[in-house]
């Protein structure tokens, strides 16, 4: 049996349509900015038809930056945003080296609606122009941000959360253990679907998906090598490498079972639970690296999604 074969079928169909489109899938694509071009190309074709929606309005931010240069960050207000609102900071994915605010934009929109939130999201520098640390030190920058504004962004910093997918949802990881080692305002929850945390690349998942198409053995290994730039791994960039998860906020982790992150982040929730951190875990059959995201009308991604929105509205109250 192939490795598209353990797919959920409705999930297989676009994905299968991207294998046939581009052999070798996403990351077969050698030269990075022509990968960074074919990715928003992709994803403007994917959202085309969709309509803006009317109940979120948005604006870009530049504010100062922990290298001094500007970050920029994209903040979401809904309609139905109470008074003060919640908050949940963004942080987008691709392996911290492809993705932008428009990556997560229409993410960002449904998050924000459905859930009543303020969403910030930061466009966080990319390796390999910029290794490891400044991805991290730009979220955590994003979140000290939203607290030292909360005033005038109308947010009750008290009902905040991190959340990311992928590269995402590890640096979510990542600046809740510097939210905790700096003694910053904690989260209500960092909610990590798939997170990317593991650089060794030893699990048995990290050798079996090899040509799914999405996400692969050899992407993963690059990506994590262009983000380290030549320098060793720590607890920060690599979350799994961490020796202390105690006193973390609440973690929500879901993975799929045709992820190669499945078993990392296996092994990873459950040594919050022993380190006494409450972690929600969804493993999900059939599901790839970000399925939700190319099949969204399939059963599947509603169930995905809808666990999500439990737990946000659960930690949003």
């Amino acid at each position: 049996m192939s490795q598209l074969d353990a797919i959920d079928p409705q999930s297989r169909i676009p994905l299968q349509a991207l294998v046939d489109a581009m052999p070798g899938g996403f990351n077969s694509i050698a030269d990075l900015g022509t990968r960074r071009a074919t990715l928003s190309g992709l994803l403007a074709a994917m959202t085309a038809d969709i309509p803006a929606n009317p109940n979120v309005v948005w604006e870009d931010r530049a504010i100062p930056g922990p290298d001094g240069d500007d970050l920029v960050l994209r903040v979401y207000r809904p309609s139905n945003a109470s008074s003060p609102a919640s908050a949940i900071l963004q942080i987008h994915g691709g392996g911290m080296v492809v993705g932008d605010l428009e990556t997560e934009h229409l993410s960002a929109v449904t998050v924000a609606e459905t859930t009543g939130a303020v969403v910030v999201a930061v466009d966080y520098r990319l390796a390999p122009e910029h290794p490891a640390p400044a991805a991290i030190e730009d979220c955590y920058t994003a979140w000290t941000w939203l607290h030292d504004q909360s005033a005038e962004l109308g947010v009750d910093t008290a009902r905040a959360v991190i959340m990311g997918g992928s590269a995402g949802g590890g640096l979510a990881i990542a600046v809740s253990m510097l939210i905790r080692d700096r003694g910053a305002a904690p989260a209500r929850l960092v909610m990590a679907p798939y997170p990317m945390i593991d650089d060794r690349n030893e699990t048995a998942s990290s050798h079996e998906i090899t040509d799914v198409g999405i996400w692969d053995r050899s992407g993963n290994i690059e990506a994590w090598a262009w983000y380290l730039g030549g320098k060793p791994a720590d607890q920060y960039s690599a979350p799994a490498r961490a020796e202390n998860l105690s006193d973390l906020a609440p973690t929500f982790i879901d993975v799929g079972t045709s992820d190669l992150f499945r078993d990392e982040d296996i092994e990873f929730a459950n040594r919050l639970m022993k380190a006494g951190v409450p972690c929600e875990l969804h493993v999900y059959p059939g599901m790839y690296h970000a399925s939700e995201v190319f099949a969204p009308e399939a059963e599947l991604s509603a169930r995905v999604w809808a666990a999500r929105f439990a737990a946000l509205t659960r930690a949003l109250s």
